[in-house]
């Protein structure tokens, strides 16, 4: 007995990730001011894997209000460099420094996964990853976002490691699906235990 899931989000490739896992997914996405939630979060001492909890719970449970009886899966990705958190650059002047900042420095993408029955929480993962850009030439930065184009903005570190993004990295130590934005192996482990995919 498998259940549809919903998936609180409106990633398209969040929801390709789930669907090619097999797994019968809904989108809907959540409404919550994701600024507004973080705002009070920033001067807390808050880790950045906690703000993506936080921010991944309150998507959940925002949607599973809103459908009762329903398992909702919210999601959120974090970019810390030391105790700085990024968020998607804005235009492609903050993609580039976006990039300029990361150069030759390790970032961790920290994913936070929730679901939720009903306005209360089943579950609460984070995945991280840690990524080494390598040094960038200021110059490399400018030709790559100009190739890349509006993409840059679309990711919290102005990259997309699968595409030409890959190509700003010397290494990187965790899980594909993390790194994109859904910590997939836990995500589907935790659907088998519920009972909610078939296992």
């Amino acid at each position: 007995m498998t259940e549809k899931i919903i998936l609180a989000s409106g990633s398209p490739f969040r929801k390709a990730l789930l669907v090619h896992a097999g797994v019968a997914v809904e989108a809907v996405p959540a409404e919550v001011d994701e600024r507004a939630l973080e705002a009070p979060l920033k001067d807390s001492g808050i880790s950045p894997e906690d703000v993506a909890l936080v921010l991944a719970e309150a998507k959940a449970t925002e949607v599973s209000e809103r459908k009762p009886g329903a398992l909702v899966l919210g999601c959120d990705q974090t970019l810390s460099l030391g105790d700085e958190v990024f968020h998607k650059p804005a235009d492609m002047e903050a993609a580039r420094r976006h990039l300029l900042a990361l150069s030759g420095k390790t970032h961790q993408l920290n994913s936070a996964v929730v679901l939720a029955r009903d306005g209360a929480v089943l579950w609460r993962h984070v995945g991280i990853a840690s990524l080494t850009m390598r040094k960038l030439d200021p110059a490399f930065i400018g030709r790559h976002l100009a190739r890349v184009g509006a993409k840059a903005l679309s990711s919290v570190g102005a990259y997309q490691i699968e595409g030409e993004g890959i190509q700003l990295f010397e290494r990187i130590e965790g899980d594909y699906f993390t790194i994109v934005g859904l910590p997939l192996l836990p995500v589907l482990a935790k659907l088998r235990e519920l009972g909610a995919i078939d296992g």
